[in-house]
């Protein structure tokens, strides 16, 4: 856990929007908290319509494979949510779920048939995973931070980048044969529930406990808010947004393990339009994109909700095309809702 960055209150124009402290210290839920509850109708209301549509929803078997499939990706929502907390955005995630464990399966993988250069034992395949994307998250640091670049510019062309050395190393085909290390964490289960699901949540209520009701959680806030204040009021705002970003592509990468193990391979397009979905959860999940707001249990509802829409939309046979449609329908709605009761412009 980061030592303490936060050691008085921003100024008003900082304060963390989520309320976090002040319900810690007057013993009252805080409004943000509430507004956390607003998509828990939603889910519940889909599931009933899930169930009438088709009976199948509601089994277990199911509702596991949502999560499954779910977990993956929303590891990427995560990451992007910190990031978009302290005012930034990355949409290299998606890339870097591809590469870091394409990088590792060419490394490890036999030459020849697996399409690898098998130069390292298999052991070596997640170190590596997640060694590659913390240098993607450094390289990122080192243009938004130290050089003071346009993060959506920078992550735009690093997601260009990455996605055309996945392409180059694999010759655009996809790795197979992959070691036991890099099919477990996909494919294992603990007490009957798949692993990547455990992984999942417990990553999620790590995170939602640090936000909620850490000093490091409300200087996200206070960056996002207003960097300028919150460095006067102490904080290291370079340092905090090395941890974001840096942290982000690290949870990009074990986003990309997972996936690999469960399919058992990693294919030259890994990931590739994955950043739609990803802002699509986060802004019906209360995130805003101007910073400063919103909260982890709010983008997990969020991204949880889409899954399950997702999956009632398949069990209705509604083609595949006007689900990707109906991402993109989500956003706009969402950011018009966010305009209206927000009252605040977005920039």
């Amino acid at each position: 856990m980061p030592e303490n960055v936060l050691t008085e209150a921003p100024s008003q124009d900082a304060a963390p929007d989520h309320g976090g402290r002040r319900g810690l210290l007057g013993g009252r839920v805080p409004l943000a908290r509430l507004r956390d509850l607003a998509l828990v109708p939603a889910i519940l209301a889909i599931a009933v319509v899930g169930q009438f549509v088709n009976p199948v929803f509601l089994r277990s078997d199911n509702l596991v494979n949502v999560l499954q499939t779910m977990s993956e990706i929303a590891l990427l929502v995560l990451a992007q949510t910190m990031v978009l907390i302290v005012k930034k955005m990355d949409l290299s995630l998606e890339s870097t779920m591809g590469l870091a464990p394409g990088i590792a399966a060419w490394l490890v993988v036999s030459a020849g048939v697996g399409h690898g250069l098998g130069i390292l034992p298999g052991g070596w395949a997640v170190p590596v995973t997640l060694a590659v994307g913390a240098l993607i998250g450094v390289v990122n640091g080192v243009l938004i931070i130290r050089f003071g670049l346009n993060g959506f510019i920078v992550t735009l062309g690093m997601l260009i980048v990455l996605r055309g050395v996945l392409t180059g190393i694999s010759g655009g085909q996809t790795f197979f044969q992959l070691p036991k290390s890099m099919l477990y964490l996909g494919t294992a289960q603990w007490f009957g529930v798949p692993t990547s699901i455990w992984l999942c949540l417990s990553l999620f209520a790590v995170a939602i406990v640090v936000l909620g009701w850490t000093s490091f959680g409300r200087s996200l806030y206070a960056i996002g808010g207003n960097v300028d204040a919150a460095k006067a009021a102490g904080i290291r705002t370079d340092r905090v947004l090395w941890i974001v970003i840096v942290t982000g592509s690290v949870l990009a990468a074990l986003a990309g393990l997972l996936l690999s193990g469960r399919l058992a391979s990693v294919a030259s397009a890994q990931g590739d339009g994955y950043i739609f979905t990803v802002f699509a959860a986060a802004v019906i999940g209360g995130i805003s994109l101007n910073g400063g707001k919103g909260t982890m249990f709010g983008a997990f509802c969020g991204i949880l909700l889409l899954f399950m829409i997702q999956n009632v939309l398949t069990l209705a046979g509604v083609p595949a095309q006007w689900i990707g449609a109906l991402n993109g329908l989500i956003i706009l709605v969402a950011l018009a809702i966010s305009r209206i009761t927000g009252g605040k412009a977005q920039d």
